[in-house]
C-alpha cells in the first residue's frame, strides 16, 4: 500500500476525493489548513471526515493569510457576496492552493509519498484560477523540479479526480463510497454549529448538485426557506 497526502478543508469535494483515495488502496495522510477563513466550522467538519473515512493521520496547519487579506474569506472587511458575479470572485483567496499543495508536498516528501489528492474542479466551480487543468499540470511539475525525491527517481503524482466532473457526478460518486455529506461543511459563511447561508456561491453549488443527482441534501442551512431543509 502506497501513502498518499490528501488535501481535506471538510468540503464536499475534498471528502469525496478521501474516499476515492482511499477507495484505490492508499494509506491517507489528511491535511486541513487553518489559514484564517471566516469559521472554523470546516476544519471541525474535516477531523469528522478524516476520522470516519478512515484517514492514517490527519494534521492542520496554521498559516495566517489575513495577514494579506485581500479575499472576501480572509478579510472582514470585504463581505462574502450572496449574488453570481462575473470574473474572478471575492471569495478567490490570493494563491490558496498553491500555498496549500506546496505544505503537502513537503509532508509528501517526508511521508516518503508520491501522490498528492486535491479536490479542485474545473466544471461546477467558481472561477477560480487555481482550479485549472493548466495550474494542476504546472504544479506537477514544479513540484518534480522542486524535491530531492524527484531528483533521486521518486516522482510526484498530483491527483485531481474531480477535475472534469460536475457537482452532480461528484455527489453520486461519493454516495457509492459511502460518504457522509451531513459531515461536511461547504458554506463560506457557516455559522459555529456549521450551519450553512444557503446563499453564497458555494451553497448555491451544493445545493443544484444535489438536486441535479437526485439525492436529498443532507445540509443544515440557517435563516434559509423551508425547502432547503426537506429532502428534494
Amino acid at each position: 500500500m502506497k501513502n498518499a497526502v490528501v488535501l481535506l478543508s471538510g468540503g464536499l469535494d475534498s471528502a469525496t476525493v478521501l474516499a476515492m483515495a482511499r477507495a484505490e488502496g492508499y494509506v491517507c495522510y489528511a491535511l486541513s489548513v487553518d489559514y484564517g477563513q471566516r469559521h472554523h466550522s470546516e476544519l471541525d467538519a474535516a477531523q469528522r471526515v478524516a476520522r470516519t473515512l478512515g484517514a492514517h493521520e490527519h494534521r492542520v496547519i496554521n498559516i495566517d493569510l489575513t495577514a494579506f487579506g485581500g479575499s472576501a474569506l480572509t478579510d472582514n472587511n470585504i463581505a462574502v457576496p450572496q449574488h453570481e458575479s462575473a470574473g474572478i470572485p471575492l471569495t478567490y483567496v490570493p494563491a490558496r492552493n498553491t500555498i496549500m499543495l506546496s505544505l503537502a508536498l513537503a509532508w509528501a516528501e517526508v511521508l516518503h509519498a508520491q501522490d498528492i489528492f486535491i479536490g479542485v474542479n474545473a466544471v461546477d466551480y467558481s472561477g477560480y484560477p487555481d482550479c485549472r487543468p493548466a495550474f494542476i499540470e504546472a504544479f506537477e511539475r514544479m513540484g518534480n523540479l522542486a524535491t530531492q525525491a524527484a531528483i533521486e527517481g521518486h516522482p510526484l503524482t498530483l491527483h485531481a479526480p474531480l477535475l472534469h466532473l460536475s457537482k452532480a457526478e461528484i455527489i453520486r460518486q461519493g454516495n457509492k463510497l459511502g460518504v457522509d455529506y451531513a459531515a461536511t461543511v461547504s458554506c463560506y459563511q457557516a455559522d459555529a454549529q456549521g450551519r450553512a447561508c444557503g446563499l453564497c456561491d458555494s451553497c448555491r453549488l451544493r445545493r443544484a448538485g444535489f438536486e441535479a443527482a437526485g439525492i436529498v441534501d443532507p445540509t443544515r442551512y440557517r435563516n434559509a426557506p423551508d425547502s432547503f431543509n426537506n429532502p428534494v
